[in-house]
Order: C-alpha cells, then sequence, then structure tokens
C-alpha cells in the first residue's frame, strides 16, 4: 500500500483518516511515527490557516508532501464558539470530557430547536514544488443534553446527527463517514488524491 503522512498526533483522526484512505490503497502514517517530534502551534484564526499551517510547516521540514487536518464544532447558540478552540475548550491540559462538560454548562437552558451546531473540517495538501490547496466540509446537527454512544472521539457523544437519528458517537464508523465533517472534505480531496498517487508513496 502507499502511504500518506498526516500531520496530526490526534489518534482519533488517524483512525478517522485510515478508515476514508484505504479504499484508495492508502496506508496512513502520523507524526506519533517519526523519528523526530514535530509540534506546529496552531495560532490562526481560521481552520483554513491552521489547516495550512501545520501542512506547509511539515511539509517544508520533510521535504515531502502532507496532509494536514484543522477541524472543529460551531456552536450557533455560543457565537460559533468553540471554533479553532475546540481542542482546548476547557483548557490547554484538559481533555475531551471537560471540554463536553464546558459546551453543555454553557448551553444551560437553550432549548433544542436553538442548539444547533455544525462540525467543520479543512483539509491542506502541501508539498515541494507544489500550490498548497484546501478542500472544505461540514455535518449539521444538534447539542444533545447528555452524551450519548462510545464510539468516536472529542465532542461526538452530544452531537446528534438528525440523519441518522443518533449521536456521532452512537454510528459505526463506516456509519459516521457517510456523514462526517472530515468525510465531507475528504470526498473533495478524492480528485487530488488520485492525481497525487505517484507522488503519496514518497511521503516517507
Amino acid at each position: 500500500m502507499k502511504e500518506v503522512l498526516i500531520a496530526t498526533n490526534n489518534m482519533g483522526k488517524v483512525n478517522d483518516f485510515s478508515k476514508l484512505l484505504e479504499p484508495f490503497g492508502i496506508s496512513v502514517l502520523s507524526l506519533n511515527d517519526l523519528d523526530e517530534a514535530i509540534d506546529v502551534e496552531e495560532t490562526g484564526d481560521t481552520f483554513e490557516a491552521n489547516a495550512i499551517l501545520k501542512a506547509e510547516t511539515v511539509a517544508n521540514l520533510l521535504g515531502k508532501i502532507v496532509i494536514a487536518d484543522d477541524s472543529g464544532l460551531e456552536i450557533d447558540a455560543l457565537h460559533g464558539a468553540p471554533g479553532v478552540y475546540s481542542a482546548r475548550f476547557a483548557g490547554p491540559l484538559k481533555g475531551d470530557e471537560a471540554n463536553i462538560d464546558k459546551v453543555l454548562v454553557e448551553m444551560t437552558g437553550v432549548p433544542m430547536a436553538e442548539r444547533t451546531a455544525r462540525f467543520r473540517c479543512v483539509l491542506a495538501v502541501a508539498g515541494p514544488n507544489f500550490e498548497t490547496e484546501t478542500f472544505s466540509g461540514s455535518c449539521e446537527g444538534l447539542i444533545q443534553l447528555e452524551r450519548k454512544g462510545d464510539n468516536g472521539f472529542g465532542y461526538d457523544p452530544i452531537f446528534y446527527v438528525p440523519e441518522k437519528k443518533r449521536t456521532m458517537a452512537q454510528l459505526t464508523p463506516d456509519e459516521k463517514n457517510e456523514v462526517s465533517h472530515r468525510g465531507a472534505a475528504l470526498s473533495k480531496l478524492q480528485g487530488e488524491i488520485s492525481i497525487l498517487t505517484g507522488e503519496v508513496s514518497d511521503v516517507l
């Protein structure tokens, strides 16, 4: 199989990418697989800026083509928060459970009809002698009053998908990929993946 490097240490994202890229005959490696650690500070104020920053930084360091992802949750009642701060909404040293708790507290009293939200994902592909390109996708849903489901990661247990009548965390990996923001972004990347297939095998 060919290999592609995803510029992340988040194993939840790595698993999502693995499932989504497998049909293309591409296996996924992450920053965790490198001999030396690469830590890219996400200083952008949009998903696009952060995805491009990560992809270009890692691609320049390795001299290879890299795919970077930046994604998060946008809640309308919270004016788009947590947005680019989704992974550190409750604080940089806290995790998924604390982030979910903070969302639920801040959404106290908000009626279900006004609990609209979306997961957004931007993929950036960068490499030497290659013009960086971005591909975005989203998934609309509602913020639940409590956690439901044991699959997925991040905010999946409180993100209800009307199309599936379940939360993201209650979906199987295949079901999640059918509706996910990352799956939607990757579907736009499919044409680019086929163009890059000959080069992707060289990523590491």
